[in-house]
């Protein structure tokens, strides 16, 4: 008999006052007995709506099956059989609006804590089993992938387990990408992304660091002098947007992207760390999706005494998850809705002192549905911080596409494709995760990685016939 609890067993999690001071993870895992009761409240309906949800196509009714009747071992194979990074989906992944968004159970109840589950396998694997993929035989062909980031992984996982060559260039001195540099270590331990690094090297990837394609490398290279098939390009989003107010320049502004990599990859928060990061007073970062909410809870960590989030429309509009700020708020982070910054104000010295911020409304919705914000008359205020971190969304890096004859892009500098498939207008030239989107979802990333892994295989498949 099905478990009809109509809640999902509550996450262990340290305590806020605790955790708003380190970085170790805030979520502590299921135990078994918890995996097991979890996975008994799904119904195994006959529809499988959830499977639909998936942009890596996992059987999750499979998997959760079996976590239900104990084998947590054949549960992870199940999903390492479409998942190249089960550990990271199942922490960082937006299930809510994807996979548990369409659970059967979530209509009168919550919904089945999948991505928890997921999380329970994969963490479960590590823990009990040591034993490493094997490689397949060699079908012959290379492909080059351009970024390390879930998207990169991803098509470098399933072609390799198809038998392809494949080689990762990546740009930064580790493999991960986002998930090094732009999620703290109390969301994703770094440890878990590189275990799964290491599976794919196993499989037989391999990936060269500290390398900038369009620099030290351009694809017409890689095609012509290493003897690549096709390439994907898989470099992200990792130019950092600003708002073009008076004040931006001065000393303790940062862009997310900036400050979450000195915190997150080079280890500000340690003490014995060279890497140089404001440790301040009063924070505000200038955003509301989940990188603002990182960055906040990183300053908060750092020893912020207040960290706001500035935030020009309301609670109910925050793009971010709703986990990630209900967990802002338990670590006392404060939030400015309805506010938008427009000019910071600096010292004698050239650092922020704070900002001049005006009161918001909301009006008609826009072309997107979204209420417009509007500025209140007469709304004009003072906010005293010594530090402004502005998260308001990345675009592709020019780099590579100037360097690429042929390689369109739209006005927003992102790489333009035939669609799911990733062909760019490059011919054996594949695209996908935010060079293409933009800023999105990990598991994004990751769907456009395998879409381009099947699409690259028939290619040469047919041009070798």
């Amino acid at each position: 008999m099905p478990n009809m609890d109509p809640k999902k067993c509550p996450m262990p999690s340290q305590d806020p006052n605790v955790r708003n001071k380190n970085f170790k993870e805030v979520a502590l895992g299921y135990t078994a007995e918890m995996a097991m009761g979890e996975a008994q409240r799904c119904l195994q309906c006959k529809n499988h709506p959830c499977r639909s949800g998936c942009p890596v196509e996992i059987d999750i009714p499979g998997f959760v099956k079996l976590v239900a009747e104990g084998d947590f071992e054949g549960a992870y194979q199940v999903v390492a059989a479409s998942s190249a990074l089960p550990a990271v989906c199942g922490r960082v992944c937006p299930q809510e609006s994807q996979c548990e968004g369409k659970c059967v159970r979530g209509i009168k109840a919550e919904p089945v804590g999948i991505g928890r589950l997921e999380r329970f396998v994969a963490d479960w694997h590590r823990e009990h089993n040591d034993s490493k993929p094997v490689a397949p035989a060699p079908n012959g062909h290379k492909v080059a992938v351009i970024g390390a980031g879930p998207s990169g992984l991803t098509v470098a996982g399933d072609l390799a387990k198809m038998g392809y060559k494949v080689t990762i260039y990546e740009a930064l001195h580790v493999a991960g990408g986002v998930l090094m540099y732009g999620i703290p270590e109390f969301r994703l331990p770094k440890s878990i992304v590189q275990k799964e690094v290491e599976g794919l090297k196993d499989l037989g990837v391999d990936i060269e660091c500290n390398m900038v394609i369009g620099k030290v490398l351009t694809i017409d290279e890689l095609f012509n002098d290493y003897g690549f098939e096709a390439v994907y390009i898989a470099s992200g989003a990792g130019l950092p947007r600003f708002m073009g107010i008076p004040g931006e320049s001065l000393n303790g502004v940062y862009s997310a992207n900036e400050y979450l990599t000195r915190v997150n990859l080079m280890k500000a928060y340690d003490p014995n760390c060279r890497t140089p990061i404001q440790h301040s007073k009063a924070v505000a970062v200038v955003g509301g999706g989940n990188v603002a909410m990182d960055a906040a809870r990183c300053a908060k960590r750092l020893g912020a005494e207040q960290v706001y989030i500035v935030y020009r429309r309301g609670m109910a509009e925050l793009p971010a998850r709703k986990e990630e700020v209900e967990h802002a708020e338990e670590e006392g982070i404060i939030f400015k809705t309805l506010t938008n910054p427009v000019e910071v104000l600096g010292d004698e010295n050239g650092w922020v002192k704070g900002m001049t911020c005006v009161e918001m409304e909301l009006g008609e919705p826009d072309e997107t549905g979204r209420r417009r914000p509007i500025v209140k008359e007469g709304s004009e205020f003072t906010l005293d911080v010594d530090t402004m971190i502005m998260a308001l969304g990345t675009s592709p890096n020019p780099l590579i596409r100037s360097t690429t004859p042929g390689l369109e892009a739209n006005k927003h500098g992102c790489l333009i494709t035939n669609g799911p498939e990733g062909l760019t207008s490059r011919d054996f030239v594949w695209a996908g995760g935010d060079a293409v989107t933009g800023a999105a979802t990990v598991i994004l990333a990751m769907g456009a990685g395998k879409e381009a892994a099947r699409a690259i295989d028939k290619a040469i498949k047919e041009k070798n016939a």
